[in-house]
Order: structure tokens, then C-alpha cells, then sequence
């Protein structure tokens, strides 16, 4: 794995330097858009809509669209001129019991890993987080800006779950909320009963991505069927088409250049041969 980040975890007295993983990853199956016909791939381009002229990415730069249709521009120095915090801290601000925080704000997970210098007061942290049951609040600033985050630990590995601030939750505001809905006790008793009929301990490893496994299949099964597109085919068997047509038609080229010459020569002669009667 690739660190995405390097620092330190600032706890009480202690400065523990540590290094941040991706602890997840997404198996999505690559899929290209292609033109059908043909199956070559689609690009993108980046297009000016005001001139329509295709845009470097050396001039690309970041806006902010105004409501009266002006832009703010805003470039690389405006960015770095930002008031931020140090990119190499991870400063603890507090913290609280695990089930007070609501996993909507966890945002993605980072596994830490302690330098050599900081591996025991990485454990002592490590260990003071899971018999007090609590998780430690950071403000930690990642890809240049400060986030939120939450300190856990899982299989002795302390885990930073970046967040979501407060005011990036949407409130639920549908009309069921509002009505009055009459749930009589024994369908309220029979519901509880079926929940603990069906109560078990999770094993993620009983759940599989059926789609993904599918989709899979579906491949194979064309590639095993050679039910598949060459993009390039055609651009060959353009070129070839081509380069025969230039060698066939090179010795012809050449017969009436040659023969062009001729005709230039027999007329030069008629032309000083005429001159020299007429003298």
C-alpha cells in the first residue's frame, strides 16, 4: 500500500508520527464507453464554451459561478494563500463515547501505522481507546483541506474515519413524518418477534457482490465466444489499402513522369529546330 499521508498524532504530551493507508477499495469492473460500431474508445475533451476551442490543461483553473453570470477566478496562489493549518498534524480536540457518534459522518477510512520511533505511544493510545470505549476527535488536513475526523480502533490498528461536518447532513423532511400513524401493539410485537428470529452475528464474508460476479460471467462468456470488437481493425486495414495503392501506383508514376520528360524534350527540339529555319 501507498501512503496518502504522513505526520503526526498530537495526544497529551506525546507526538506520535505515524502514516496513513486507504483501509478500503472499490472492486468495480472497468468499463470503457466505446463507439458502437466499431467499439473504439470515446474521449473526453475539455471545450471553451465560450469560443468552443478544445482547453489545454495548462489553462484550466478553478471559478466560482456568480448569479449574474460573472466568474470568480480563482488560481493556484489564491489557493495556497489560504489560511490553513499545518498538513503534518493531526490535532486531538477531544474525546467521546463511540456510540454518540452517528457513522452517517464517516466519510472514508485510513489505517495508521506508526513510525518506529512512535510505536509505543501509538499502543498506549491504542489500548487507553478501547478500555475507556471512546474515540478521539482530529481536525487533520488532507489533499489541502481540514477535515474532521474520528480516531477508532479496529484489530489493535487505530483507524482515522475522516467526517463530514455538521451542516454537510441533509434533514430528512418527508411527509410520513409528519402524519400520525397507527401501529397496533400485537403487529408492533410480531415485528419485534421476526427481528429476533432472524437475528445472527454479521459475517461479511457470507455476503458476495452478485452483480459484479454477473457481469463477470457475462464477459467471460463473450470473450470465450469470441464475441468481440478489434477498434484498430479497420484503421489496419485502411493503412494497408493505402500503402498498396501507393505501390501500385509508384511504377505508374514513374512511366509518366518519364514520359512527360519525353514530351518536354521532342517539343524543345521542335521549337530550336523551327527557330533555326526561320533563321
Amino acid at each position: 500500500m501507498r501512503a496518502v499521508w504522513k505526520g503526526t498524532i498530537g495526544f497529551g504530551t506525546y507526538a506520535i508520527p505515524v502514516k496513513a493507508y486507504s483501509a478500503t477499495e472499490e472492486h468495480n469492473i472497468p468499463l470503457h464507453q466505446v463507439h458502437e460500431p466499431d467499439g473504439g474508445r470515446v474521449r473526453v475533451k475539455w471545450v471553451c464554451e465560450v469560443d468552443g476551442a478544445e482547453v489545454p490543461a495548462a489553462e484550466i483553473a478553478k471559478g466560482y459561478p456568480v448569479p449574474n453570470g460573472d466568474v470568480v477566478l480563482l488560481t493556484a496562489g489564491d489557493f495556497a494563500s489560504l489560511l490553513a493549518p499545518t498538513t503534518q498534524s493531526m490535532d486531538v480536540v477531544g474525546f467521546t463515547p463511540a456510540d454518540q457518534v452517528d457513522p452517517m459522518y464517516f466519510a472514508r477510512s485510513y489505517y495508521l501505522e506508526p513510525e518506529p520511533a512512535g510505536t509505543k505511544p501509538y499502543v498506549l493510545l491504542s489500548e487507553a481507546l478501547q478500555q475507556s470505549g471512546r474515540i478521539a476527535i482530529v481536525k487533520v488536513t488532507l489533499r489541502q483541506r481540514e477535515t474532521l475526523g474520528a480516531l477508532r480502533v479496529r484489530d489493535q490498528v487505530i483507524l482515522l474515519e475522516t467526517m463530514l461536518w455538521p451542516d454537510e447532513i441533509r434533514r430528512p423532511d418527508f411527509p410520513f413524518l409528519h402524519e400520525d400513524v397507527d401501529l397496533r401493539r400485537g403487529e408492533l410485537r410480531n415485528a419485534v418477534s421476526l427481528i429476533e428470529d432472524l437475528t445472527r452475528d454479521f459475517e461479511p464474508g457470507r455476503y458476495t457482490d452478485r452483480y459484479r460476479e454477473a457481469l463477470e460471467g457475462l464477459i467471460q462468456a463473450k470473450l470465450d465466444g469470441d464475441d468481440v470488437l478489434q477498434p484498430t481493425a479497420a484503421e489496419q486495414a485502411e493503412g494497408v489499402t493505402r500503402l498498396l495503392a501507393a505501390l501500385q501506383q509508384g511504377p505508374v508514376e514513374k512511366a509518366n513522369e518519364a514520359a512527360d520528360k519525353a514530351r518536354q524534350a521532342r517539343t524543345r527540339a521542335k521549337r530550336a529546330s523551327s527557330s533555326a529555319k526561320t533563321s
